[in-house]
């Protein structure tokens, strides 16, 4: 396996580094996006450690700049946002195909990495597969009563919020840091039930860190609906994490997940193979 730094796109304006080992012409490619505006290593380094655990297993990688992040410029077209990540994509894509014959490819993405990787499944035929980690997620009635519930009956919380000084976060409903800027639930859960239909491959990843507004397993059905029984779609909620996965030990267990999913749904030997 090696690793490569490359200037792409259609501007040459977009920077990243592909890892291409020696596999078949026709494996799927990784593509790992940004997280918001953390550049192309991720949070604590979790996009490097993902890629080349994913390379020694085979499959070709790119982890890359949107346009105007990190260390990628502007393609100085007129485009919206929405526009611009498609089209990088596009190009991004077109590099692993043109490196490692891929045809076929699997989008990681965290927070807004997922909003941008769902935005690029739901159109492009050519993604095969989609891991969301912290994405899209909508407070249920199950939601509440598990958040709630609990802290009805705390006579101890309840004399703490009586007699503390509200705090900023209070003031300002309290909502987290980490927030992906949501879709309308009824056209995320179309989405979802289009991607499945052309065949993609979904692994949805959520962590305790964004228990403000998800708290539970069930949640995934509770949100999405009966498409989350499908078999073509993974899901797991990793309550004792934060996050941004800042322990070395959390990032690991998420990678492996990953990788068993990955080679589940995408064996090297047959990878980029519709099922």
């Amino acid at each position: 396996m090696s690793e490569q730094a490359f200037r792409f796109g259609r501007a040459r304006h977009l920077i990243g580094i592909a890892g291409l080992p020696d596999a078949r012409r026709d494996s799927v490619g990784v593509i790992v996006l940004n997280s918001g505006l953390v550049h192309r290593v991720g949070p604590f380094r979790l996009a490097v450690d993902m890629t080349r655990r994913l390379n020694a297993l085979g499959y070709p990688t790119l982890r890359f700049d949107f346009s105007t992040i990190g260390d990628s410029g502007a393609s100085g077209e007129s485009q919206s946002r929405v526009q611009q990540i498609h089209a990088d994509a596009d190009d991004a894509m077109g590099l692993l195909h043109r490196h490692a014959g891929c045809t076929r490819f699997v989008l990681i993405g965290l927070c807004s990495g997922a909003q941008n990787a769902h935005a690029v499944a739901c159109r492009d035929d050519k993604i095969a597969g989609a891991v969301f980690m912290d994405g899209y997620a909508y407070r249920t009635l199950g939601f509440r009563i598990r958040h709630y519930l609990p802290r009805l009956f705390n006579p101890m919380r309840w004399w703490r919020r009586l007699t503390r000084v509200r705090t900023a976060n209070e003031a300002s409903g309290g909502e987290p840091v980490f927030r992906v800027a949501p879709l309308p639930q009824s056209v995320v859960r179309v989405d979802f039930a289009g991607m499945i239909e052309r065949g993609t491959k979904l692994c949805l990843i959520y962590s305790g860190g964004i228990n403000t507004y998800f708290n539970h397993a069930h949640q995934f059905r509770e949100c999405f609906g009966r498409v989350m029984n499908h078999p073509a779609v993974s899901t797991r909620y990793l309550e004792e994490m934060d996050h941004t996965f800042v322990l070395v030990d959390d990032r690991k267990r998420l990678i492996d997940h990953v990788e068993e999913w990955l080679c589940r749904n995408f064996p090297v030997a047959n990878a980029g193979v519709p099922a």
